[in-house]
């Protein structure tokens, strides 16, 4: 599978490359430009010069005595010529040419106007009807050298200011991009009970169908969540009376019944009836925790919920030792009924799943931290990774429902809480522990 693509870094390559690549066909063009520019004013000036000279050297010619020898003109200077010249008569005879001329270059009968030989830019011209001719040379390469060192301070300004260019595109394609990337992690760290929607203060205009989007399908999502708590509760509510009914006459039933074949049937049928009247009352459970009201705005003293929680199991269960370490004060923002919700199934969960008699060790800390500990043998990994699924049991063969755990992990996510499970207990040759941190950041963990 191809690892996705950066809409960040296509942006930053893509407008970069694109700017580069304006910039070499801009400076491509304009060399070009140079080019023709440079050789119109140099054409014209050879021609000027030519023409002076010319000029000049009829001037010379027809005040001299020599008619026949070929006359070098000393150089005024150390430094190279940047014009050569030649004059001749009508004839094609060199009367008379510069110091570092090419004899090569003006070999031949100099033609009118403007040609190109061996590298050089040569320009003709008469006087003297026809009389004589001049020859003008320039080197190519001095129109080249002229050209590139301009196309070059050019092109030096542009090369300094790409690392520049770069880091601008980088930079405001990571600006613009925020709102964006706030919208992504807005929902990347939501869980599955917050399915308001998503806010987009600030968002582009070309990314709003996507959240208008996103929002719809969350609006969805949580009518279709609605709907099936709404019959979960509804359902588990109503079977309640029914079943409490039938459990009253079953019971009744079991007291009338004096043939023990019969009786023992209807005191089968009563433990039925109680664990269905269990599982209604878990899957009432189930649909508060998938609901929404678990955090709440204000803080409340969660030692006395689980308080409440111990006096109830403590009436009903005889010989159990709960030993229990609790401070004096343990603020949270959970909502008290969900807590005690959670710390009920955690605790139901450790008697259902440990020998009789043996204690069940809870421990609630000051940041509303609990942890649930019983006796038991140990459970194998891969189970103990499915054991907050609904309706997974453990290998104990205990009378749960295998709602418990998968209800207090409900309840712990929707807390932004963490519920780790740890199998043997850390320290210990076997036995269970189960912790609920109302301040864990991260998603709930098994621990081995």
């Amino acid at each position: 599978m191809s690892r996705p693509r950066s809409l960040r870094r296509d942006l930053s390559l893509g407008v970069a490359l694109g700017v580069v690549g304006l910039w070499i066909a801009a400076l491509l063009l304009a060399g070009a430009v140079l080019r023709h520019e440079l050789n119109e004013v140099s054409d014209s000036v050879l021609q000027e010069a030519s023409e002076r000279i010319l000029s000049l050297a009829v001037v010379e010619l027809m005040n001299s005595d020599d008619e026949f020898a070929a006359r070098r003109i000393s150089p005024l200077g150390a430094d190279e010529e940047y014009l050569t010249y030649a004059v001749y008569d009508a004839g094609g005879r060199v009367l008379l040419y510069s110091h570092d001329v090419h004899r090569k270059v003006f070999s031949g009968e100099p033609r009118l106007g403007f040609w190109d030989r061996h590298g050089y830019r040569l320009y003709g011209a008469d006087a003297v009807s026809g009389a004589y001719r001049i020859a003008v040379a320039e080197p190519l390469k001095h129109r080249r050298e002229t050209l590139l060192r301009t196309v070059a301070a050019l092109a030096w300004p542009m090369a300094a200011l790409l690392p520049l260019t770069v880091l601008w595109v980088w930079w405001l394609t990571r600006i613009r991009l925020r709102p964006m990337s706030r919208l992504s992690d807005a929902i990347r760290d939501r869980n599955e009970t917050d399915l308001t929607s998503v806010v987009t203060e600030g968002l582009q205009l070309e990314f709003l169908p996507l959240a208008d989007s996103v929002n719809r399908l969350m609006q969805r999502m949580s009518r279709a969540l609605e709907a099936e708590r709404a019959f979960t509760s509804s359902a588990a509510h109503e079977l309640r009376t029914p079943i409490a009914a039938a459990l009253a006459q079953v019971q009744r039933l079991v007291r009338e019944l004096e043939r023990e074949p019969q009786r023992q049937r209807a005191r089968a049928l009563e433990a039925e009836l109680k664990r269905l009247a269990r599982l209604a009352e878990k899957l009432l459970q189930l649909a508060r925790a998938e609901g929404a009201g678990v955090l709440r705005k204000t803080e409340s003293d969660l030692v006395p919920i689980l308080v409440l929680t111990l006096d109830d199991f403590r009436h009903e269960l005889t010989g159990r030792p709960l030993r229990v370490e609790m401070p004096d004060y343990a603020p949270s923002h959970i909502d008290p009924d969900a807590f005690g919700i959670l710390v009920r199934n955690l605790i139901e969960n450790a008697l259902n799943h440990s020998p009789t008699g043996t204690p069940i060790d809870i421990a609630l800390t000051a940041s509303g931290k609990i942890s649930v500990a019983n006796d038991c043998r140990i459970v194998p990994p891969d189970r103990l990774t499915r054991l907050t699924q609904r309706f997974e049991r453990g290998t104990t063969g205990g009378l749960g429902s295998g709602l418990g755990l998968a209800i207090a992990e409900t309840i712990s996510r929707a807390a932004n809480g963490s519920l780790e499970l740890f199998s043997p207990i850390p320290g210990q040759a076997g036995g269970f522990l189960a912790v609920f941190d109302p301040l864990g950041a991260k998603a709930s963990a098994v621990r081995t």
